[in-house]
Parts: structure tokens; C-alpha cells; sequence
């Protein structure tokens, strides 16, 4: 815990740019939640699930960019102020990463849910639910290991990682997903899906990159020129909300038929 005096110092710094996105992406994913939660009684009872979780997806990203917003800015005040306060010497690293890897484990499973709750009303089994949250389950804890416990192990964890991401875009893209989303003939769906894939499989690559980044790792040599806390900070803004976007689409497009 950084000392009481230093958080006196904890505030936005003009030229931040990556403390400002923590302040904008807290409040754009508490602005989508309210969105989504109030926008419920617009859709059809069986799409009411799907727009209460991408409202939960929000909400919970929301919570914890307050926390990581609060660390960011006391960890860059405690390393201004030299970190020899109340005997706390030594530079803090103010990513959040532990922060992060709580939010990630909770809403990217969420996130892979929506898949299972879009087809729900077209025969999807909980078997698909539960393989859609075994590979993102697979594909946190494996990057969290390679972050955070065994750094030394970065890109084998990083391989068994992608495991699990490529297993939800293949389900997506060529797997029960797909097929699902096709023998249902229904256009609307099939594009939601197309959509939510694309997300998974273009806005989700920022994830990697960023984790690339980490010594020892590909891009070591690249990772003072890209700032990982700014990336992440702009792909979860627009992974979450387009997501919530997407199935909020879809959902209000089925009700008006």
C-alpha cells in the first residue's frame, strides 16, 4: 500500500495520456452499463439475459478500473516522490496487472457466454457454454502463470495460452458455433456471430501483443516504444463495449421482428 502522504499526490498529470484513459475508459464502461441495463425492457424475454450479462461484462470492467485507476496514479506518485516514504524503498511498477487478471478472469468468461446465450433460442446445449468457458478459462490462466508466477517461462505459457484463444475463435469460425449460427438461417444471427468473432479474433490480438511485450518475450525489444497499460486500457473500452454492442443489436433488431 502506498504511504497516506503520497496518495496527496496521486492526481492526473497534464500529458498523460495513459492515466487518462483509465479515468475515460472507467466512466465509457459505467455509461455502457447503464445503457444496457435500461435497455432490457426493449427486447424480447429471451434476448433479456444476454443484455443483462454485457451490462454485467461493463459493470465489473467499470469496478475495476476504479481500483486500477487509483494504483496507476499512487504508484507513479510514490516513484516521484523517490519511493523512501514510511520505508516503502524501491520502484513500483504501476501496471495493474494483478487488477487486470481479476477483471479478465471475470468478464472475458462472461464475454464467451454471449455466444452460448445468442444460440440458446436456436437449440445451443450447455455443452457449448461450457467448452466456450474452458478455453477462455485456459487461455487467462496460462497468460497470468507466463505474466506473474513464472516469468522466466513467459513464451511457453504464452504458446498454451493462445491454445485457448484459438480454440474459441475456431468454434466461431469453423466449429459448433458456426455451424449453429448457419443451420439457423437466420441473418441476423449469423452476422451477431460474425461480428462477436471478429472481436475475438482482431480486437482480442492486442492482448498478445501486449503480453509479447514482457522481457524475455518476442517484442522485448519493442517495449518502450508501446506503452501496454494504454493498449489495454483502449482494447478493453472497445472489446466490452462492442461486444455489449453487438448482442444489444441483435437482440433489438429480433424483437422488432
Amino acid at each position: 500500500m502506498v504511504p497516506h502522504n503520497t496518495l496527496l499526490m496521486a492526481s492526473l498529470q497534464p500529458g498523460d495520456v495513459t492515466g487518462f484513459t483509465f479515468f475515460v475508459g472507467l466512466m465509457a464502461m459505467f455509461a455502457a452499463s447503464v445503457f444496457f441495463f435500461f435497455e432490457r425492457s426493449q427486447v424480447d424475454g429471451k434476448w433479456k439475459t444476454s443484455l443483462l450479462v454485457s451490462g454485467l461484462i461493463t459493470m465489473i470492467a467499470a469496478a475495476h478500473y476504479y481500483y486500477m485507476r487509483d494504483y496507476y496514479l499512487n504508484a507513479l506518485a510514490h516513484n516521484a516522490a523517490g519511493g523512501l516514504t514510511s520505508g516503502m524503498d524501491g520502484f513500483i511498477n504501476p501496471s495493474p496487472t494483478q487488477f487486470r487478471y481479476i477483471d479478465w478472469t471475470l468478464t472475458v468468461p462472461l464475454m464467451c457466454v454471449e455466444f452460448y446465450l445468442l444460440l440458446k433460442p436456436f437449440g445451443a446445449k450447455q455443452g457449448l457454454l461450457w467448452k466456450m468457458i474452458g478455453y477462455s478459462v485456459l487461455m487467462l490462466v496460462a497468460g497470468y502463470i507466463g505474466e506473474a508466477v513464472q516469468p522466466e517461462s513467459t513464451i511457453l505459457w504464452g504458446v498454451i495460452s493462445t491454445l485457448g484463444w484459438a480454440g474459441i475463435v475456431y468454434e466461431a469460425t469453423a466449429g459448433s458455433v458456426a455451424s449453429m449460427a448457419r443451420e439457423s438461417g437466420d441473418a441476423n444471427l449469423q452476422n451477431a456471430i460474425r461480428l462477436l468473432r471478429n472481436f475475438v479474433l482482431v480486437g482480442w490480438a492486442i492482448y498478445p501483443i501486449g503480453y509479447m511485450l514482457m522481457d524475455g518475450n518476442l517484442l522485448a525489444a519493442y517495449n518502450g516504444t508501446f506503452n501496454i497499460d494504454l493498449l489495454y486500457n483502449i482494447g478493453d473500452a472497445v472489446n466490452k463495449i462492442g461486444f455489449g454492442l453487438v448482442v444489444y443489436q441483435m437482440a433489438i433488431t429480433a424483437s422488432k421482428k
